[in-house]
């Protein structure tokens, strides 16, 4: 069997390849292309709305092959009409987002993702941006490069906050939530979480106080971002959440930018309303020179790096190889995008 191993410069092709062997053994041909993420950002490619490198290019590549593992490819309508022997595409990220997942179905290709992959890193990420919101760091280091030594901040009302004994809110409680939870708890915080999917019972055994959104937001003095975007949760926190929550809270988001209306931000933040923001997403990426938070205060950013560690890339190279491994050997798929045609495919 041909597999393609299309990686990136972060899931590498080196690293899908060493997963695929020590999945598959030496028994099926790999061959490999590199896209261009992240030296080239991700974009809309035909169909699709987050993908790197080209129709053409893959279709080349893709010639022959019966399996994908990618992270990055761009398979749409085009190229699954030009590919007849694709049986499996292995996507190693938390969604197939750069997959036309309806044309794979009605073509009988099987795609999978692999949740959790970047969940440690992007928990250890989002606790890094509350610290460095809550505590300051990155003004106290911007200024002191300037030549500024800010002991100001040592002034009762300038000073920071801790999570010692803070009540810190996380909208969302799926793997990446979970692990911020643990964490908090052993800064000594008091977490509630809102997330509708979520078992109270679960969640109460895990140490966390389940709730509903606005009460999450009433009664935190943090609160940080970690549902999925879909349609329903699209602006999830818009101006009338934002006004629920506390004076000077701080507010997290490295989930995704669609989940907060950033208009009200700079606003809130002017006002002393919003204590501070640290943000590691979007509403457009990236954002533009004349952005309003460029010089609104108190505002911690990073270009979308919540995920970005060696870890991630071995973890997601991993679930991807298992994923085609199963395939081959007429396994069930663990998760599976379109299970309907799972066992139409399989070997």
């Amino acid at each position: 069997m041909r597999i393609l191993a299309a990686g990136d410069h972060f899931v590498r092709p080196d690293l899908l390849r060493a997963a695929l062997r020590e999945e598959l053994g030496a028994a099926h041909e790999i061959t490999e292309l590199t896209l261009p993420w992240p030296h080239e950002p991700f974009g809309p490619v035909g169909d699709v709305h987050e993908a790197s490198g080209t129709e053409e290019e893959l279709v080349e590549a893709l010639d022959g092959a019966e399996i994908c593992v990618t992270q990055m490819a761009p398979f749409t309508e085009k190229v699954f009409a030009a590919c007849p022997h694709l049986r499996m595409v292995a996507v190693s990220r938390g969604g197939p987002v750069n997959v036309d997942l309806a044309a794979a179905t009605r073509r009988g290709v099987a795609v999978s993702f692999a949740p959790g992959r970047n969940a440690p890193a992007a928990a250890e990420f989002a606790i890094g941006l509350m610290l460095a919101a809550m505590r300051r760091i990155t003004t106290a280091d911007a200024e002191l490069k300037r030549g500024k030594w800010r002991g100001d901040f040592y002034a009762y009302e300038e000073g920071g906050i801790e999570l010692d004994g803070a009540t810190v809110g996380l909208v969302g409680y799926g793997a990446i939530g979970r692990i911020v939870a643990r964490v908090l708890r052993a800064f000594g915080a008091h977490v509630l979480v809102a997330d509708p999917y979520t078992d109270p019972h679960a969640a109460r055994a895990d140490g966390v106080e389940p709730v509903a959104l606005d009460e999450l937001l009433r009664r935190s003095g943090v609160v940080s971002l970690h549902a999925r975007l879909t349609p329903e949760t699209h602006h999830l926190i818009d101006a009338a959440k934002l006004d629920l929550l506390p004076e000077g809270a701080v507010l997290v988001n490295s989930a995704r930018g669609g989940l907060l209306d950033y208009a009200p931000l700079p606003g809130l933040l002017r006002s002393g309303r919003l204590g501070a923001l640290a943000l590691d997403v979007y509403d457009v990426e990236p954002p533009p020179a004349d952005w309003p938070l460029h010089d609104a205060p108190n505002v911690v950013t990073a270009p979308h790096l919540a995920g970005a560690t060696r870890q991630t890339a071995h973890r997601a190279a991993a679930i991807t190889a298992a994923e085609a491994g199963r395939f081959v050997r007429g396994d069930a798929l663990a998760h599976p995008a379109n299970p309907e045609v799972q066992e139409a495919v399989r070997p």
